[in-house]
Order: structure tokens, then sequence, then C-alpha cells
């Protein structure tokens, strides 16, 4: 395997395989080395950009915890989870954009876990459009306490801006 293939993390490099077929491209290594290349360029913007944004990476978030956080998931998508409010939690998902069998988006207003939200493992939710994602890979929560609807707003702009920054990315991988 090529070198942007052996950067992934070892856990993750069965998805990237598997989406060569869902993003419909040529079963090669070229193919594996164009999408292992987007997939390590997402997660350096996943971190470059919750370090700014002042956030920090935690292995777990419990349904009891009231913070919200920004999940990247082992398929590349990010899984933005709202802070608590009143007995609920928003959620939304954002595919990677190379892939043809989930779909682009979708969210919850009110949506409760099903378990904690690990490293390693899906993110389950008991309710809303969204039941159960690829395992997840890294998640940030805020370092300082927030106000829930700032939480809120503060998430809803870093999923904005890391979404088109993945759609850059996913463009250059499509075009190569």
């Amino acid at each position: 395997m090529g070198e942007n293939f052996a950067g992934v993390a070892e856990a993750v490099q069965p998805h990237i395989q598997a989406l060569v077929k869902t993003a419909g491209l040529p079963d090669t290594e070229e193919s594996l080395e164009l999408l292992a290349g987007g997939w390590l360029e997402k997660q350096n913007t996943f971190f470059e950009e919750t370090k700014r944004q002042n956030m920090e990476e935690t292995d777990c978030l419990s349904p009891d915890d009231p913070r919200g956080a920004l999940i990247l998931t082992y398929s590349g998508s990010l899984l933005t989870v709202g802070p608590e409010q009143e007995g609920g939690r928003s959620v939304e998902y954002v595919s990677i954009g190379l892939r043809h069998d989930v779909p682009e988006t979708a969210s919850a207003e009110s949506a409760s876990f099903a378990s904690d939200i690990r490293t390693g493992s899906a993110a389950e939710f008991t309710d809303g459009p969204i039941k159960k994602s690829s395992p997840v890979y890294a998640i940030a929560v805020f370092k300082e306490t927030l106000e829930a609807e700032d939480e809120e707003n503060r998430l809803g702009e870093v999923t904005l801006m890391l979404t088109k920054e993945f759609l850059d990315i996913n463009k250059t991988v499509i075009q190569a």
C-alpha cells in the first residue's frame, strides 16, 4: 500500500477501502491513495480547526454530560451533538460527500444518546433520523463552559466551516 494509506490509523483503513466502492471509484491502489490522502487532510483540518476554536479532545461523552461535541467518524463524516437542552440535544450528521450509500445530511432537534459516545465505537441515538454512526474517530468539546445557546451556535459555526473545508477536499479527490 502507498504512503497515504499507511498514514491512516489502522482501524480506519477498512473504511477507506470500503469507500472506494461506495464512492464509485475504480478499485485501484491509486483510488485508495487518493481517498486516504483526502481522509488525512480532513483529520488534520478537524484537529487544527477544533484547536483554533479552543476545543479539546475527549475519549467519551456520556448522556449526563451537558456539553455538546463535534465528532469525526472513521468514514470521515461529521456529527455535531448539541448541548443538553430541555431534555434533548440537537444532532446533525454531515456525510463526507463521496458516499452514495448514506444521506448527505440528517438532523434532529431533540435526540438522546443510547449510551456513551466513545472513540472506537459507533455513536448511537434512541430517537431521530440518526440511529447509528460509523465508529467515532475523534470527539472535540469546548474547553470553557458556555451557555447552551452560545455553545449550540458556536458548534454550528465550526460545523459549517469544517463542512466547507471537507467539501473542498472532496473536490480535489474527485478531480485528481
